[in-house]
């Protein structure tokens, strides 16, 4: 029997319970996970809330896990019982015990500790697919919206290793953050985005080349449009019709977005190489026991947790 959190019904954390189920045994090509540690994401919540459709109920949650492998299919070449893994995308994270594909699954580096393992391939995977969306390369100068949340930690990382000038938008207590991860910070709120685009001119009077949307705001949008002269190379991760009437780049889920499934699929391996090297790195926010998964969803609701929320089953 495993310990799983499912959503009885389309509504607020108080939807979640906390059961009991038994675990299938793995089909061909499939592997049983022990998790060790979940990764919470807003994608789950919006899933939750019926924001992707109305699946059966009661429905699981969670997409990205760390743990090691219990039992292996038929035809699973290459993991072992025992082996440490990383797991992503899978469906019911949210559980001591999952069934996954094998295609999904990939040995654990030693270094990276089960909880940073947990947070990084989700937010790794679409700071990727920003990149490449923007066409991102050695030269450039990048200005990032929301730059200290979760997929903004990994893509001034990313960016960097690339080569690339960021500049990234956050609050002031943020600041110290995006400086350790090789950007360049400027305030966000302010009274227009002309204002919020002078800042940035302040900073690279050169020009900036591309940017990555991640707040979804008008700001960012309106600021975006002012400073890069090619719209292609603009990207939002947080897609509204006012960024497909302009004309730029949505990827992600949302009117006229990429899913980026191939992109983001062959990112995995390369992200866990630089995580297991230390050139990339997880800042885990806040851990949460799994019988808590509620109050981790309501903490992470309340926007800016500088880091990822993890599930400890």
């Amino acid at each position: 029997m495993a310990t799983i959190v499912v959503a009885r019904d389309f509504g607020g954390p108080d939807v979640l319970d906390v059961i009991e189920s038994e675990v299938p045994a793995p089909g061909p090509d499939q592997v049983r996970i022990s998790v060790r540690a979940a990764g919470v994401n807003p994608a789950d919540a919006k899933l939750r809330e019926g924001a992707f459709g109305r699946p059966s109920l009661p429905l699981r949650l969670g997409s990205e896990v760390a743990g090691v492998v219990a039992e292996v299919g038929a035809d699973v070449e290459g993991l072992a019982v025992g082996d440490e893994v990383v797991a992503y995308r899978v469906s019911g994270g949210y559980a001591t015990e999952l069934v996954a594909k094998a295609a999904n699954v990939f040995p654990k580096p030693a270094s990276l500790p089960f909880e940073e393992a947990a947070g990084l391939l989700l937010v790794g995977v679409t700071a990727v697919h920003a990149l490449e969306a923007a066409d991102v390369h050695e030269g450039d100068t990048l200005l990032v919206h929301a730059a200290s949340g979760g997929v903004g930690q990994l893509l001034l990382q990313l960016a960097r290793l690339r080569g690339v000038r960021v500049i990234g938008t956050g609050s002031e207590r943020s600041f110290d953050l995006i400086r350790e991860l090789g950007g360049e910070p400027v305030p966000y709120g302010a009274s227009t985005p002309a204002e919020l685009a002078d800042r940035v001119r302040a900073l690279a009077p050169e020009g900036v080349t591309a940017a990555v949307d991640l707040a979804g705001t008008e700001e960012a949008l309106a600021s975006s449009l002012e400073l890069v002269a090619d719209r292609q190379r603009i990207v939002t991760a947080n897609p509204r019709q006012a960024a497909v009437d302009a004309g730029i780049k949505a990827i992600g889920g949302g009117p006229g977005a990429d899913a980026g499934n191939e992109i983001r699929n062959a990112a995995r391996p390369e992200l866990l190489r630089l995580a297991g090297e230390g050139s990339l790195h997880v800042r885990v926010s806040r851990t949460f026991a799994l019988a808590e998964a509620a109050q981790a969803q309501r903490f992470l609701a309340e926007g800016h947790p500088a880091g990822k929320v993890v599930l400890l089953p």
